[in-house]
């Protein structure tokens, strides 16, 4: 059975787990090191290595520290070199190539990002049992034979960012990029609709804008589209 723990999400820090019961995995580790062990009761020694998105400071503040505490870490070359990950803990992964880690078998793909490097994770225990996390990306380029967990980006309802944009609340350049680089709820509804759900458990909504999005209006438009439970990971 897959359990998904978020300890932080948004773009103040992004900390997440997985695990089948055999083998636990970090998704990112975007909060410093020291608060990154304490949001884990100091069981790092636990986690079997740590996957990194991208080369963004919210998702990859504490990795070096992770490795130099003998954690290995999975990244895009480009997201390695910027970090100056250990060459003893650097594992380079690379679109659409199969790696192994434990009990996981994890496909990495490329996501529409503004860094060179930026992937998400499509991941498969040995019960045959999938789940995928995306984050920080206009959209999935890529469609899923199976999804039982899934946990993915939902950073802002259209509506909202433009009735900001239209009051000043937020200027017209950040409004371009949030577009071009992170998940609408329209985009998300678009997804889940694109896949096959049938085995799906549960939906996690990560990196909520603070100011562009409508937590109680994403929950319920997705669980709508979904028919399971929809949680919100808290910032």
């Amino acid at each position: 059975m897959i359990t998904f723990t978020p300890y932080a999400s948004g773009s103040s820090g992004n900390l997440y787990t997985v695990s089948d019961g055999q083998t636990t995995l970090m998704l990112d580790c975007g909060l410093p090191w020291k608060k990154v062990r304490e949001k884990l009761n100091f069981q790092t020694s636990e986690i079997g290595g740590v996957l990194l998105t991208h080369l963004h400071q919210d998702h990859c503040r504490g990795a070096k520290d992770a490795a130099l505490s003998g954690l290995d870490i999975y990244a895009s070359r480009e997201t390695l070199d910027a970090l100056s990950v250990p060459e003893h803990r650097r594992n380079v992964v690379e679109d659409g190539r199969l790696f192994v880690v434990g009990s996981w078998h994890i496909l990495p793909f490329s996501t529409i990002h503004d860094v060179p490097g930026a992937y998400g994770y499509y991941m498969v225990n040995f019960a045959g049992e999938a789940f995928l996390y995306l984050t920080d990306s206009a959209f999935s380029p890529v469609r899923f034979k199976r999804l039982d967990v899934v946990a993915l980006e939902c950073n802002f309802v259209p509506e909202v960012l433009s009735e900001n944009v239209a009051s000043g609340e937020v200027d017209s350049f950040r409004a371009h990029r949030t577009r071009r680089t992170h998940m609408s709820l329209n985009t998300v509804i678009e997804f889940l609709k694109a896949n096959d759900l049938s085995h799906c458990k549960a939906a996690w909504i990560l990196h909520l804008s603070s100011q562009n999005s409508d937590e109680r209006r994403m929950v319920v438009e997705l669980q709508q589209t979904v028919g399971v439970p929809v949680y919100v990971a808290a910032s």
